[in-house]
């Protein structure tokens, strides 16, 4: 796995920006190099302002949006169109304003789907799409996560099973301190298939869980320490959210 690289933006308006525009280049450099992209989005305050930003962007329109494939890492298991749910955040922000192939947006199941409560079997289908598009997981090109104030990434919370598994690559999470309680995440090892992984945190709120997750605590502990793409592990911060990192971690330059 690779080792963490840090951005530190002035706030995070200008966060978003940058990020947006590294998205750009990333997956269009993917789709010349292989003919087609995949991404895993976030939720959350960060990820959809990524996605605002993105939609905005002057380069928008060099991603050929039909040949991308969309990915969450995970999801609260509520019903379709839900406004808490990820993906339906993510329509709003961007996805329902460009060209994409609807076979290609592979959002989680819902809880008025055809698994009903059972979040058990619906992660495991979810699962399932992922090997069919990929052996165990697609080599997604960017993965991205929202580091939570009490550093879980996607619906990885501290100490609580779905951070330990280490064979599944989808997993149900009940019990979340963070409502909704019921949810489906990715776990770690399939996070970790990703090519390039990027974690967001913006705000003052943010500072403790980015200090503690880059200063070699536990991913039991800081699930956030433990998200690693395997070419490239970027944390993208704002100043707030980078105000207690050891002087040692913080980048030498601003941007």
């Amino acid at each position: 796995m690779s080792a963490p690289q840090l951005v530190v933006h002035r706030d995070k308006e200008l966060m978003a920006q940058a990020a947006a525009a590294r998205l750009i280049t990333r997956i269009v450099d993917a789709q010349a190099s292989r003919g087609s992209a995949s991404v895993v989005l976030t939720g959350g305050r960060n990820g959809n302002g990524l996605l605002a930003a993105l939609g905005s962007a002057p380069a928008r329109d060099a991603v050929d949006w039909s040949r991308l494939d969309l990915w969450w890492g995970d999801e609260r298991y509520l019903p379709d169109g839900d406004p808490e749910r990820n993906v339906t955040q993510a329509r709003e922000a961007l996805l329902d304003r460009v060209p994409l192939d609807p076979a290609r947006v592979h959002a989680m199941p819902a809880s008025d789907g055809p698994y009903g409560d059972d979040v058990e079997a619906a992660a495991a289908a979810y699962a399932e799409e992922l090997a069919a598009a990929g052996g165990g997981v697609p080599a997604f090109d960017v993965l991205m996560l929202g580091v939570g104030p009490d550093t879980h990434v996607a619906s990885l919370f501290p100490e609580l099973p779905a951070v330990r598994e280490t064979v599944r690559t989808v997993v149900g999470v009940r019990g979340a301190p963070k409502p909704p309680p019921v949810r489906i995440s990715l776990t770690l090892p399939a996070i970790r298939a990703a090519r390039e992984v990027w974690l967001l945190a913006a705000g003052e709120d943010k500072a403790k869980a980015a200090a503690l997750a880059l200063s070699g605590a536990g991913e039991v502990q800081a699930p956030a320490a433990g998200a690693r793409g395997l070419s490239r592990t970027l944390w993208l911060l704002d100043a707030a959210a980078a105000s207690e990192l050891p002087k040692s971690l913080y980048p030498p330059a601003t941007a």
